[in-house]
């Protein structure tokens, strides 16, 4: 597979990355000098160039399904030079041949950028089309599921995906008033289906909604599930895996597999959580939780 250099629609610019947990992922994952180590999740670049410098000849192998975050990427990293190799995939795709890694490193979920970028199509809060593909390539859009998918199925994926409890109802409505094309008319319609109560709670009632579609669009759990399968096996003898979650489906998902792998030993008997004052400066790093697991 060739190394890719993807044409964005957007300056790498509009795609910034605050690493999550940055200074835990590269204490987790041991970073030493002489290093390799695969990024599998690369978004903007932060957490591989915190990886980089640690030491003058450590390198990263990074991945990214989104071309603008490669992009991104590789305008960040410029710096490092053939220390870094860039890979347009998903994750679950990508083939390392006989390469193994020291630690291997997938921070899951939406970066900021693309809730950011409004035509992605990723927050209600931003009129843009209801798309939500992290890989643009790709045909299924929200668009599709929202006025395509029968009234059960919208539910179910509301209920599975989102654990929205009031699934039904709020699948019923949008049956009813569909199609949708932008985001902010379908989380309008979301909020006058709900309860009062409902609608002004803790959070906006699309958001759940909203969650759910990204999952099926990306076939996040599915493509995570395999992911998780193969990762184990490119890694060095005593190399590390780091995942970061965002919501406890994610969560269950990784807690299960390096419990069940027969190639790991897990280091983290319960999620590294950000501290109070990273949450502060970064919001978005509130639900992270990240997992380390090392390769037996």
């Amino acid at each position: 597979m060739p190394e890719t250099t993807p044409e964005a629609d957007h300056t790498p610019f509009e795609f910034s990355h605050i690493p999550v947990l940055g200074t835990e992922v590269v204490a987790g994952l041991a970073v030493c000098p002489e290093g390799h180590y695969l990024d599998a999740t690369v978004g903007g670049g932060g957490h591989s160039r915190l990886i980089l410098e640690v030491a003058p000849d450590v390198r990263v192998t990074a991945l990214d399904q989104d071309v603008q975050a490669i992009a991104a990427a590789q305008h960040t990293l410029a710096p490092y030079g053939d220390r870094v190799q860039f890979w347009h995939t998903n994750f679950a795709n990508y083939d390392p041949g006989q390469q193994q890694f020291n630690g291997i490193l997938a921070d899951l979920g939406v970066s900021s950028a693309q809730f950011d970028i409004p035509d992605r199509g990723f927050s209600f809060r931003l009129e843009a089309p209801l798309d939500m593909r992290m890989d643009q390539s790709q045909e299924l859009t929200a668009a599709d599921i929202i006025n395509h998918w029968d009234e059960t199925k919208l539910a179910n994926i509301f209920y599975t995906y989102g654990e929205e409890r009031l699934s039904r109802r709020i699948a019923r409505r949008i049956v009813e008033r569909r199609p949708f094309q932008i985001t902010t008319e379908l989380a309008e319609a979301i909020a006058h289906c709900v309860p009062r109560a409902y609608r002004y709670g803790r959070i906006h009632p699309a958001t759940r909604v909203f969650q759910a579609l990204r999952i099926a669009v990306n076939r996040e759990l599915e493509v995570l599930e395999r992911f998780l399968d193969q990762a184990p096996q490119w890694l060095k003898p005593g190399g590390r895996l780091a995942i970061i979650s965002f919501h406890s489906l994610e969560d269950r998902i990784v807690k299960h597999c390096f419990r069940e792998s027969e190639w790991l030993t897990v280091l983290t008997k319960k999620p590294i959580l950000p501290t109070e004052s990273e949450v502060e400066q970064n919001p978005r790093a509130r639900s992270a939780k990240l997992r380390i697991a090392e390769r037996k």
